[in-house]
C-alpha cells in the first residue's frame, strides 16, 4: 500500500508478477506507480525486431486536456501487426466496457506500450499544451522499444520526440497505433481517476472524471478545490480569487 493510499498497481496494469517494469505514472503529488508490458512479450518482442526488419510505428494520445481536475494521461503503443486487434477506434467513441476489454487485448498483444501522468502541479505551471507536448515526448521515451516513427493525434507535433513524427488530425479515429494510445490513456485516467472519488469524496470524480459538470460546479462551490484541481483553469482560478465560480 503506497503511503497516500493507493495500492502500488493503482488498478492501471496487470499484477506484478505477470509484467516487466517500463516507466512510472505520475499521480498526485508526484508520487509514481509502475505502468508495466506483460513481461512474456519482452522477449519475444526483441528476438521479432531481431530476426527480420520491422518498422517499428508508435502511436500517440492523450486523455484529459480538458478537465477541471486530474492529471493528463498520455500513452504510445507499438502494436504488433501479427496479432491484430478488432474494434479499435477513438477512446470516446467506445462504451467504457468496450474501452476496458480492449485495454486488456493491448497491453497482451502490443509489442510495447507505455503510459504517462502529467500532475497538476506541472499543468499548471507550464500550461496544458506544453504539458501534453512534454508528456507525449516521455511516453514515446518510456517504450521498452525504440520507435522508428511516431503518429501523434492532432495538428501539433512535440519538438523533443526522441525519434520522427507525424501529426494526424483526427489520427485516434485512423491509426490503429494512435487508437490504442487513446484508449490506453482513458482507461488509465478513468481508473485513477475512480480511485481518487475515494481520496476526496463529495466532488464526484468517479462520475465525471474532473470534467465541467454542474455536478462537479457544485461540488466546487460547496467544498472549495482540492489538490487534484488545476488551478490554472479559468473556473477553478476564479473560484480561488473571487470565491465564486461565475
Amino acid at each position: 500500500m503506497r503511503p497516500d493510499g493507493l495500492d502500488d498497481a493503482m488498478v492501471l496494469a496487470p499484477p506484478a508478477a505477470e509484467r516487466v517494469e517500463v516507466g512510472g505514472a505520475v499521480a498526485d503529488g508526484g508520487e509514481t506507480a509502475a505502468i508495466g508490458l506483460p513481461a512474456s512479450l519482452v522477449p519475444s518482442a526483441r528476438s521479432r525486431a531481431a530476426s527480420r526488419p520491422v518498422r517499428l510505428v508508435a502511436g500517440v494520445d492523450e486523455a484529459g486536456r480538458g478537465p477541471l481536475a486530474g492529471p493528463l494521461a498520455v500513452a504510445a503503443v507499438i502494436l504488433d501487426p501479427r496479432r491484430r486487434i478488432r474494434g479499435l477506434d477513438d477512446s470516446k467513441k467506445l462504451t467504457e466496457a468496450r474501452r476496458e476489454a480492449l485495454y486488456e487485448k493491448i497491453v497482451e498483444r502490443a509489442l510495447a506500450w507505455h503510459v504517462v501522468l502529467v500532475e497538476v502541479e506541472e499543468i499548471d505551471r507550464i500550461n496544458i499544451f506544453q504539458a501534453t507536448m512534454a508528456g507525449m515526448c516521455r511516453a514515446v521515451a518510456g517504450l521498452q522499444l525504440a520507435a522508428h516513427e511516431a503518429l501523434v493525434d492532432g495538428n501539433q507535433l512535440p519538438k523533443a520526440l526522441s525519434c520522427p513524427g507525424r501529426a494526424i488530425v483526427g489520427g485516434d479515429a485512423l491509426e490503429p497505433a494512435i487508437s490504442a494510445a487513446s484508449i490506453l490513456a482513458k482507461v488509465t485516467r478513468d481508473r485513477l481517476m475512480c480511485v481518487m472519488d475515494g481520496r476526496y469524496p463529495g466532488y464526484g470524480f468517479a462520475s465525471h472524471k474532473g470534467y465541467s459538470t454542474p455536478e462537479h460546479f457544485a461540488a466546487l462551490q460547496r467544498l472549495g478545490p482540492c489538490p487534484l484541481h488545476r488551478r490554472s483553469f479559468a473556473p477553478v482560478k476564479l473560484l480561488c480569487d473571487q470565491g465564486r465560480l461565475f
